[in-house]
């Protein structure tokens, strides 16, 4: 992990994740410089690096400001950007109520360098509004958590999503807003850049195994796919739940629905290492809502606390499969009925044949 590499000031965030392969490396650039965002690079060589010319990613034209060297080690690139949160009440007679949203790159953020953690590969972007006409984020924050990963596994915390190596999680979190209705609900507006001849689509997958969990049975991918092909470059996975607590249990579940994929083609999104990597290209763009309430809209209101996670790679999302634990409760629970069947269709069968037995045969 390196942060703002080659910049001794920590009034910008820029953290650089890298990891090494024995013939290629995979690059995490996060930042808060415009909307929060990240850039992932892929490259065929163990030694490729990042490299920033900060006088420029820091003027009004940052484009070329971001690059890999060598640029031909470069095989994919993708940018994932936070841009804004919206705000709506339940509906009423006229329909729903949407209030100003909140525009991320208009967010004043903490030094990224106070909360990064080497020995965890943690770090935490948090932040509050440049202006608050309302007072809502008076005692409250806007933050993206950040973990990196060593090794394959499983996070901690619901809803506990699986990793490999060479992923990273994000946290959404909402602490302390004061929402702006008796029922609001949130939605989170994600946009994805990368290239043009790549596309993004949304899948759904669903399960009866919910040991990990409990009660949530979907899972849901953002995955980037090239045109004419079925092969996956890069992914967002996520659980269809957020949850409404610090310490997070099944009952603190807050429904999370994802909607409206489209393609925003034309336009970068507001983040300056977006525009440092892409500019002067024509890549492909396109935008989802992540919504968060609706029927549990109140659980917000009561406990002031949002928190979603959500998984970014290269390649396949990690899938789920039954653990010994459960394969062996599920042998039992249909082993157990099918071998008493057996055994008493085996005594009845055997008490008829005794039956008969005790008669002498008639000549």
């Amino acid at each position: 992990m390196q942060y703002n590499p080659g910049w001794n000031s920590s009034s910008v965030n820029l953290l650089h994740v890298r990891a090494q392969g024995p013939r290629d490396s995979l690059h995490y650039v996060w930042s808060s410089i415009g909307a929060p965002a990240v850039l992932l690079v892929a490259t065929q060589s163990p030694r490729s690096s990042l490299a920033i010319d900060w006088p420029r990613l820091l003027s009004p034209s940052p484009a070329g400001a971001i690059r890999i060297d060598p640029p031909s080690s470069v095989v994919y690139a993708t940018a994932v950007v936070f841009t804004k949160v919206f705000e709506s009440s339940e509906a009423t007679p006229s329909g729903e109520l949407f209030y100003p949203p909140y525009d991320l790159s208009e967010f004043s953020w903490d030094s990224l360098n106070h909360t990064l953690n080497h020995t965890a590969l943690t770090a935490e972007l948090s932040g509050v509004p440049t202006t608050d006409p309302g007072g809502a984020f008076a005692n409250g924050s806007l933050a993206f958590r950040v973990t990196a990963y060593e090794s394959p596994g499983r996070a901690e915390r619901l809803p506990s999503l699986l990793h490999t190596a060479d992923s990273s999680q994000l946290e959404f979190v909402l602490a302390g807003v004061s929402p702006r209705a008796n029922s609001s609900q949130f939605v989170l507006e994600v946009a994805t850049v990368e290239e043009s001849g790549w596309a993004r689509t949304l899948r759904s997958e669903r399960s009866i195994d919910d040991e990990y969990t409990p009660t949530i049975f979907e899972v849901l991918s953002l995955v980037s796919e090239p045109q004419n092909s079925s092969s996956t470059l890069s992914f967002l996975q996520w659980k269809a739940t957020a949850y409404g607590s610090r310490s997070p249990r099944r009952e603190d579940g807050i429904r999370c629905r994802a909607q409206g994929l489209q393609e925003a083609n034309g336009t970068l999104p507001g983040s300056t290492i977006v525009r440092a990597f892409f500019g002067g290209s024509s890549p492909s763009v396109s935008a989802i809502n992540v919504t968060f309430g609706g029927e549990e809209g109140r659980v917000y209101q009561e406990r002031r606390y949002l928190s979603w996670s959500v998984l970014l790679g290269f390649g396949q999302p990690p899938r789920d499969s039954f653990s010994p634990l459960v394969i062996s409760i599920m042998a039992v629970a249909l082993g157990t009925p099918l071998a008493m069947l057996l055994l008493g269709t085996c005594l009845v069968l055997l008490a008829q044949r005794k039956r008969y037995s005790e008669y002498e045969p008639i000549n």
